[in-house]
C-alpha cells in the first residue's frame, strides 16, 4: 500500500508539472488552442495512468478513456468560445501546484477563485482536489465493484435511457455513455447497499462523466455522498431532503414573503419545483455549462451554495411567477428559467453569492423540523394506535353482525314458528269450540232422550202395573162365580 502511494504521489507531481509547463506554454502563445488541448490530454492522461496503476478491469478502463476523451471534446468546445479568462490557466496552475498550501492556508482565496469558474479542462483533478477524492481508496474498489451485481441494475437499466437523452454522449442506447453511466451506478449501489440506487444520483453521475474518467467519477461520488451530504438526500425516508424543503420554505417566506404567499395561494408546494434542485444540483434545472459551475462551488462550498441558488432563481423571476397559476409556473420552471440562464449564467451566479445566509438561522429551522418530525412522528404512532384499534373495533362490530345476523334469523325463525303455533292453536280452539257445541248439543239431547226414556219407563212401569191388576181382578172374579 505504502508503494503505491508513493507511486500516486509521483504521478500527481509529474502531473502537476505537465501543468505548470502547459502554462508556461500558454504565457508565450495565450490563444493557441494546442496549448488548451495539452493541458487537458496532459490532466486525462494522467488520470488514465493512474486508474491503469489500480489493477481496473479492462471494461472499465476502456470505457473510461473514451468518456473522458468525449468529455474533453465538450469541454473544449465550451472553453474555445473563451467562457474562461486564459489567464485564469496560469492561476489554477499555480493553485493545483501548491494545493496542500492553498487548501489550508488560502481557503478564503481558494473560494472566491472557484467562484469564479474551474476551467473545463482542469476540473477532474480541481473537483477531486477539492473533494478529497484523488487519493480515495474508491478508486481501487471499483473495479471488484464491476465483477459483482446488484439488485439495483434493473432499476438503473431503465433509468439510463432517460438520462441525459439528447447529449452525444448519452443518447446512444447501450453505447459506451450509458454503459459507463450503469457501472458507477451499479458500483455505488454496491458501495452503499442503504442507499442502493436512487434515481436523481444518475444525473450527478453523468456530468461527472463528462469530465472525468469511471473511476475518478465513482471516488467523487463517493466523497460528495459521503461527505457533502448527499447520501442523506437519498436514505430511503428522505428525511434530509423533507428538512431542506422546510428550510427553503422558511426563507423564501422570510427573504419573498409576497411570492411566498402567491405560491401557498396556487397551492404550489416548495417540493414540487425544488426537490430536483437538491437531488440533481441544478443539472436538470440550469444549462450543463451553469451546472458545471454550480458543481464547482458546491464542491467548495457544500449545500448551502444550493439554497442560494435557489433563492436567487425566484428572487430574479419572482415578477414572472406572480402573474402565473400553479401549472403555468410549472412550465415556467421546466422551460424558461432554462432558457434564460442559458444566454445570462454569471447573473444567477452573482445573485446567489449575494444571498446572505446565517447558520444560527438554519440550525434553528432544523431543530424546529426536528421537533416538528418528532411530534409528527408520535401522531404518527398514536394514529396508527388508534387505526389498530379502529380494525380490531371493526372486526368485533363485523362479528358481533354476522351473531347479530344469526340471531335475527333464529328471532325470525322462532317468530314464525310461534306464528304457525299459534295459527294452529286458533285453529285447534275453533275446532275444540265447535265440539263443545256440538258436545252441549249432544247432551241436551241426551237429556231430552233420557226424559223420555223416564217417561217411557214411567208409563211403561204404569201400564205394566194396570196389566198386572187387570190379570188380578180378572182372576177373582172367576173365582167368585
Amino acid at each position: 500500500m505504502a508503494t503505491s502511494t508513493r507511486d500516486q504521489d509521483t504521478d500527481d507531481l509529474a502531473i502537476l508539472q505537465k501543468i505548470e509547463e502547459a502554462n508556461r506554454l500558454l504565457e508565450q502563445d495565450r490563444k493557441s488552442v494546442k496549448s488548451l488541448v495539452s493541458i487537458s490530454s496532459l490532466t486525462v492522461s494522467g488520470s488514465s495512468h493512474k486508474s491503469s496503476n489500480s489493477g481496473h478491469s479492462r471494461k472499465g478502463s476502456d470505457s473510461s478513456s473514451i468518456s473522458s476523451r468525449i468529455s474533453n471534446q465538450w469541454s473544449l468546445n465550451e472553453d474555445v468560445t473563451g467562457s474562461v479568462p486564459e489567464d485564469s490557466w496560469v492561476l489554477w496552475g499555480q493553485i493545483i501546484a501548491d494545493w496542500d498550501n492553498y487548501a489550508k492556508k488560502k481557503s478564503n482565496s481558494l473560494k472566491e477563485v472557484v467562484r469564479k469558474g474551474v476551467p473545463h479542462h482542469l476540473r477532474p483533478i480541481v473537483w477531486q482536489l477539492l473533494c478529497g477524492a484523488n487519493n480515495s481508496e474508491s478508486k481501487e474498489m471499483y473495479a471488484e465493484y464491476l465483477k459483482k451485481s446488484s439488485p439495483c441494475e434493473k432499476g438503473i437499466r431503465r433509468d439510463i435511457a432517460r438520462t441525459y437523452p439528447e447529449h452525444d454522449f448519452f443518447k446512444e442506447k447501450d453505447g459506451l455513455g450509458q454503459e459507463s453511466l450503469f457501472n458507477v451506478m451499479k458500483a455505488y449501489s454496491l458501495q452503499d447497499r442503504e442507499v442502493g440506487y436512487c434515481q436523481g444520483s444518475a444525473f450527478i453521475v453523468g456530468l461527472l462523466l463528462m469530465q472525468m474518467p469511471e473511476e475518478d467519477a465513482f471516488a467523487v461520488l463517493v466523497q460528495l455522498m459521503q461527505e457533502y451530504r448527499l447520501r442523506e438526500l437519498f436514505k430511503p425516508n428522505m428525511m434530509e431532503l423533507g428538512l431542506c424543503m422546510f428550510q427553503l420554505e422558511c426563507l423564501v417566506q422570510d427573504l419573498l414573503p409576497e411570492l411566498s404567499m402567491h405560491f401557498q395561494s396556487q397551492g404550489f408546494h416548495t417540493s414540487m419545483y425544488a426537490s430536483s434542485w437538491f437531488l440533481t444540483l441544478y443539472t436538470t434545472t440550469l444549462p450543463q455549462s451553469l451546472a458545471c459551475r454550480v458543481m464547482d462551488v458546491y464542491i467548495s462550498e457544500g449545500l448551502e451554495v444550493i439554497f442560494k441558488i435557489g433563492l436567487a432563481i425566484l428572487q430574479d423571476n419572482e415578477e414572472e411567477l406572480m402573474g402565473l397559476d400553479m401549472e403555468g409556473m410549472i412550465r415556467y420552471f421546466q422551460n424558461e428559467i432554462p432558457a434564460k440562464y442559458e444566454t445570462e449564467p454569471e447573473h444567477l451566479l452573482n445573485v446567489a453569492f449575494q444571498v446572505k445566509m446565517h447558520q444560527k438561522k438554519m440550525k434553528k429551522l432544523e431543530k424546529e423540523y426536528t421537533a416538528l418530525k418528532t411530534k409528527q412522528n408520535e401522531e404518527q404512532v398514536e394514529l396508527r394506535r388508534l387505526r389498530s384499534e379502529n380494525r380490531l373495533l371493526r372486526q368485533r362490530i363485523d362479528n358481533l353482525e354476522k351473531e347479530t345476523g344469526t340471531l335475527a334469523d333464529r328471532l325470525i325463525d322462532s317468530q314464525v314458528r310461534q306464528a304457525q303455533a299459534a295459527e294452529e292453536m286458533f285453529i285447534v280452539k275453533r275446532e275444540l269450540s265447535g265440539v263443545k257445541q256440538r258436545n252441549s248439543s249432544f247432551n241436551q239431547q241426551l237429556e231430552e232422550a233420557q226424559d223420555v226414556i223416564i217417561k217411557l219407563q214411567d208409563k211403561t212401569n204404569r201400564n205394566s202395573v194396570i196389566s198386572d191388576m187387570d190379570t188380578t181382578m180378572k182372576e177373582g172374579g172367576k173365582g167368585v162365580f
